[in-house]
């Protein structure tokens, strides 16, 4: 198993996908083998798989923990066994359209006025003020840092794509004060205290959940969540939805439109065509 796990990990990265991708991969990969008993995946097939499938839907997992497992399993079949019939048949389950969750402006400054981390408060700043998702903002390096440009270059975007995010001047105070109090020693500005590398994603995560509890927010904070609020109040603010688009780094704009599903700020100032009936404004109605 030690060496299919190897050769799965090697075409993974071969493929471009990220390191916590190939990571989440393999421990489903890892997870689908227990439930066989170990047995190698190379003795086991469609039927297990169709068992393991029935499964994971027993356990009500989360629609996103679903379609890991579905693609985590596929890919090995399809790419690292060259098995592809075995996995045909597999379809993913389609999302339930929802609202993305966010916060207030009056709630994000009193979460962040609640972290107590330094390198906690400062990546939780990025993910607000550039939009940044929490793998892009921990593994970004003291380089990428363009204050001169007023830019943050994000070399490890969502599917290896590069991309350059804003670099507000309160951002860049909030990171120059980060600077002064850490003094991060290597290339990362996100090291980890604990172990080599960046800080993990879970020890922001749980930050926040304390921070919100702290600050009274009855709601599920994650850092995915500062992003949503990014782009909401970007778009409240009057910011065009293509520039958005850019900033947050999405492949198609249809991603970014969920913003405005949840921007009540723009639910409340659209102009009803009932208002605009009997005055000069109506001419363009036809």
């Amino acid at each position: 198993m030690a060496e299919l796990r190897d050769r799965m990990q090697q075409d993974l990265e071969r493929g471009g996908y990220t390191p916590s991708t190939v990571w989440h991969y393999l421990r489903c990969t890892e997870k689908f083998v227990d439930h066989f008993g170990r047995r190698s995946p190379m003795q086991l097939g469609q039927r297990e798989i169709r068992l393991f499938v029935d499964h994971l839907e027993k356990r009500e997992l989360s629609h996103q923990s679903v379609r890991q497992y579905l693609a985590a399993i596929k890919f090995l079949y399809a790419r690292t066994l060259a098995r592809p019939e075995e996995v045909a048949w597999i379809s993913f389950p389609r999302a339930k359209k929802r609202t993305a969750r966010i916060l207030s402006g009056t709630e994000v400054k009193r979460l962040l006025a609640e972290v107590k981390s330094p390198t906690v408060h400062a990546i939780a700043s990025v993910c607000y003020g550039a939009g940044l998702r929490i793998e892009e903002a921990r593994r970004l390096e003291v380089r990428d840092v363009l204050s001169d440009r007023g830019l943050i270059h994000v070399r490890h975007g969502k599917g290896g794509h590069e991309r350059f995010a804003m670099l507000s001047r309160a951002l860049l105070t909030t990171l120059r004060q980060y600077w002064v109090k850490v003094r991060p020693g290597g290339p990362l500005l996100f090291p980890s205290r604990r172990t080599v590398g960046a800080i993990h994603g879970d020890t922001v995560r749980i930050a926040l959940r304390t921070a919100a509890r702290a600050a009274g927010i009855d709601k599920r904070v994650t850092p995915h969540v500062l992003r949503h609020s990014f782009a909401t109040h970007l778009l409240e603010l009057g910011t065009e939805m293509r520039v958005i688009q850019q900033l947050l780094g999405h492949s198609s704009v249809r991603s970014t439109a969920l913003y405005a599903q949840v921007s009540s700020a723009l639910v409340k100032n659209t102009k009803s065509p009932l208002d605009v009936l009997g005055t000069p404004a109506a001419a363009t109605l036809g």
